[in-house]
């Protein structure tokens, strides 16, 4: 029989769960935009949350937000699947039982070019700040930094 979890085991697995509940928030995002799904994707922002887009302008309120993205994801965009948001090497650390912060790569792809032509859009990094409320994390702020084709990066990536 196994030993009985240690009590900072516990903390540890503790922390990784919420790490986990925040790596869940950033996959739920990307699904939720990949497939359209903006009433799903508001869900996933704080009330008072910030979106910091570079060439897209910064976007406060979920309102703006919500308006922001149905404008976006329209024409060549407005399909399903036409673009591709590619998340990885999510880190994440958590400042409180209710804050946390974190930074994830974004290879960003579109699906309605024809074979022959770059399907890349963006290679950027997300750097986030996340909040607890009401035992779920949510987006507060949420900044791209883009790298490629074009830079639009803010210190301490530009």
């Amino acid at each position: 029989m196994a030993a009985p979890f240690r009590d900072e085991e516990i903390a540890r697995l503790r922390t990784l769960l919420e790490v986990e509940a925040i790596r869940q928030l950033r996959i739920d995002y990307s699904l939720a935009m990949d497939s359209r799904d903006i009433d799903r994707l508001i869900t996933l922002f704080a009330d008072d949350a910030v979106c910091e887009y570079g060439p897209y302008g910064s976007w406060e309120g979920k309102q703006v937000i919500f308006d922001n993205y149905k404008a976006t994801f329209s024409g060549d965009l407005a399909a399903p699947f036409t673009s591709l948001h590619i998340n990885t090497n999510h880190h994440v650390e958590l400042l409180s039982d209710t804050a946390a912060r974190g930074q994830c790569y974004l290879t960003d792809i579109v699906t309605h070019v024809k074979a022959d032509e770059n399907p890349i859009l963006w290679f950027a990094l997300y750097d986030e700040e996340y909040r607890k409320e009401e035992g779920r994390w949510k987006f507060v702020r949420t900044s791209l930094q883009f790298f490629w084709p074009e830079r639009h990066a803010q210190p301490p990536y530009a």
